[in-house]
Parts: structure tokens; C-alpha cells; sequence
């Protein structure tokens, strides 16, 4: 097992989103469960959220607690093979063509738009839970 200065080295992903009943923010560590915080502003909540990554990986180094480490973007190629209706295709390489750029990029580019979206629909979501 690591030790905490090394696990706090560690890039883990801080999520943060509006706290809107509380008109705050509330951060977490998806991949450190349950630690979470809050603070009255983005400088309060980034502070906030060290201190607390900080006492969870003590109780769980304490506890024997498995941790898990940052998921590494190097074990994803960046490439998937993907099947679509010819209309949908079409749709797309005209699109792409009146964009000027490749069909390729103008694909990332949608896929990372809706992605984006869809992010920010969960954090609402998970902010009005919390």
C-alpha cells in the first residue's frame, strides 16, 4: 500500500458543481467514495476538497481500506469501429463538408458537445440530490 503523500500526488478527478439549494458548491472524488465537501466558493471548495481527500485516504490507509487509484486515459486507444444507417452517414458527411472539416473530427466534435451536456444534466441532478 502506498503511503498518503503518495496517494495525495495522485491525479485523482475532483468534480465540482453548483450547490444550488445551499448557493455554494459541493465537491466529490468519483473514484474516492464518499468523500465529499462543500465551501461558499470555488477557492473554499478546492481547499475544502484536498482537506477531505486527505481524511478519507487516512481512515482508509488506517481502516486497510482498498483504494482505488486514478483510472489512466492509456489504456483507452481512442478508437472504436461504429456502424450507422447510410442515411445517417450521408447526414454526417454533408454536415461535415459545409463545416469544413473532416467527418472524423466533425464526429468528435458532436459526440463531445452531447457528452458535455450530458455531464452537466447529472451534476444538476446530483446537486439537487445532495
Amino acid at each position: 500500500m502506498k503511503t498518503l503523500e503518495e496517494y495525495m500526488k495522485l491525479p485523482y478527478k475532483l468534480e465540482i458543481v453548483p450547490d444550488t439549494e445551499e448557493s455554494g458548491f459541493v465537491a466529490s472524488y468519483p473514484e474516492l467514495p464518499g468523500c465529499i465537501t462543500c465551501g461558499g466558493n470555488i477557492a473554499d471548495v478546492v481547499a475544502n476538497a484536498e482537506d477531505a481527500k486527505k481524511a478519507w485516504l487516512t481512515a482508509a490507509i488506517e481502516d486497510n481500506i482498498e483504494i482505488a487509484e486514478p483510472e489512466s486515459v492509456d489504456s483507452y486507444s481512442g478508437q472504436f469501429k461504429l456502424r450507422l444507417p447510410k442515411t445517417l452517414h450521408k447526414t454526417l458527411a454533408e454536415d461535415s463538408k459545409k463545416e469544413g472539416v473532416s467527418m472524423n473530427q466533425y464526429c468528435v466534435y458532436l459526440l463531445a458537445k452531447n457528452s458535455e451536456k450530458e455531464h452537466l444534466v447529472l451534476a444538476k441532478k446530483q446537486a439537487v440530490l445532495v
